[in-house]
């Protein structure tokens, strides 16, 4: 029988604690590479183009434009693979983190559309929130690497 960590909670159906416990970490590592990959697909277009955004982020208040620009497709687009391979991963979900919530801020703001606007980003600054907070786990290249920052 799997021993239970005196700090994990007792579970309400104790039987399922054999499917929870070995799913614990595939689960948390799943949720980080999907959200890595997806933050990756999504600048993938910003990082072919770093100009691109340039008037959209002075539009936002971030000038110059031609700094934020190619930084806000860097973050995406690096940042999304840090995050999948779970390398540096505290300070890339924390910079991922920045830039969802000042999507955040555009869609619910800015372009006047309130929380249904802005509801994906504040679920993927959440998302990125937790693993700033949590780091990586045993499958990441940060482990591999006996540390995390």
């Amino acid at each position: 029988m799997t021993e239970i960590s005196a700090a994990r909670p007792r579970a309400i159906f104790p039987a399922l604690q054999k499917v929870y416990i070995p799913f614990d970490t595939l689960a948390e590592t799943l949720l980080r590479v999907v959200a890595g990959v997806l933050l990756v697909t999504h600048g993938y277009g910003k990082i072919t183009d770093p100009f691109g955004t340039v008037g959209m982020v002075e539009g936002l208040g971030f000038y110059p434009g031609v700094f934020w620009s190619p930084l806000l497709a860097a973050t995406e687009f690096f940042g999304g693979i840090l995050v999948a391979i779970g390398l540096f991963t505290r300070p890339a979900a924390f910079a991922s983190m920045i830039v969802l919530l000042v999507t955040v801020y555009f869609h619910g703001i800015v372009q006047g559309e309130g929380l249904g606007g802005a509801e994906k980003s504040i679920l993927w600054a959440a998302i990125f929130l937790f693993f700033a907070v949590r780091g990586s786990n045993a499958q990441s290249v940060d482990a591999k690497l006996g540390r995390q920052i």
